[in-house]
């Protein structure tokens, strides 16, 4: 670990986080010019950065600006909220399950976007639809676990069941919609990206731009948190406040992202452990799995987008499949290792 000193403060990092911060970004980019290049008008690689430069002709730069540019950024976007949200549940319940998806704020988030879908309503009221039945589903987790019960398996199984019970009430409005808008709700429901724009990814950047730096700048203490609340709370620090504060951020986080793309799947839970293995940091690898998770759901996006011809998936389908397949990876070589 290397220190940098400047006056009073001090900024700590590690040369392998750094090196695989700046590989996984390098990736992202050559990534992101690939998705934007891709589709029924294709660019080379040339073509995308001049338009994105300016330099591009009219047709160009409305392809880019306007169709492709927006999906690429939403996709940054929620890969990022969902991943930095499911690193700081992990973390803060030193639980290695705790993401979005188990504890149900997703599914929450789901069951608005479902009201709204049976009762009527355009995307901008689906989309805060979703964002209230995110942040409701965090307040019943509270309520429901107590103050002291935000740690550990307790969370985990409350969260379990809350979810269990919102799939059935999912379940149950997908009944009462339309034929068509319940069409259109279950790929939504799978996690898309199809036909995002900037209504999507303007509010979900602006709430990025406030939460990641508060989340970012609690990693320290949420690494002390790790340790225990008796050892934090003796090294000075405000457990009960830094569990609130990164509680409410991370509920928030995971609601903006499920009600920009959908209630996207494995994202929250395996980008963190993506990034731990390719760290070999301790502590929560906050910054890491952010990128990770970014770079995650793009590269899934453009998957979906080329993986079928003449068809595009959800990116929900892919996030699922690769999801399912390292956490079938994991037990095996936990497994073989003896450690289950």
């Amino acid at each position: 670990m290397s220190v940098l000193r400047l006056g009073g403060r001090s900024l700590r990092w590690r040369g392998r986080s750094l090196a695989v911060g700046g590989l996984v970004t390098a990736v992202g980019l050559a990534l992101g010019v690939l998705a934007i290049g891709g589709g029924d008008y294709p660019m080379s690689p040339a073509d995308v950065l001049r338009t994105l430069t300016g330099g591009g002709s009219p047709a160009e730069d409305f392809i880019v600006g306007e169709l492709r540019l927006p999906r690429l950024v939403t996709a940054l976007g929620v890969g990022a909220a969902l991943a930095l949200s499911g690193a700081v549940l992990q973390s803060l319940l030193r639980n290695p399950l705790g993401s979005p998806d188990v504890l149900g704020i997703t599914q929450g988030a789901a069951t608005g976007a479902l009201v709204v879908v049976v009762v009527g309503g355009g995307s901008l009221l689906l989309s805060g639809a979703a964002l209230a039945g995110g942040l409701a589903t965090g307040l019943l987790l509270w309520a429901v676990a107590g103050r002291h019960g935000l740690h550990g398996y307790r969370l985990v199984l409350v969260g379990i069941g809350t979810t269990a019970i919102l799939t059935g009430v999912n379940g149950w409005l997908l009944t009462r919609a339309p034929l068509m808008d319940a069409a259109r709700a279950v790929l939504w429901l799978t996690g898309s990206l199809d036909g995002r724009g900037w209504a999507q990814a303007v509010p979900l950047l602006a709430v990025l731009a406030v939460l990641a730096p508060v989340v970012l700048g609690c990693g320290r203490a949420l690494a002390m948190v790790e340790l225990g609340d008796d050892t934090a709370t003796a090294l000075g620090v405000p457990v009960s406040r830094v569990r609130q504060v990164l509680l409410g951020a991370t509920v928030l986080l995971a609601a903006v992202g499920a009600a920009a793309a959908g209630p996207v799947s494995f994202v929250a839970l395996v980008a963190p452990h993506l990034a731990r293995r390719l760290t070999r940091a301790p502590g929560p690898n906050l910054a890491a799995a952010t990128v990770v998770g970014a770079v995650l759901l793009l590269a899934a996006d453009l998957v979906a987008q080329r993986a079928v011809t003449g068809h595009q998936l959800p990116v929900g389908v892919v996030t699922g499949l690769i999801g399912g397949a390292y956490l079938v990876w994991l037990l095996t070589a936990r497994r073989r290792a003896g450690r289950i």
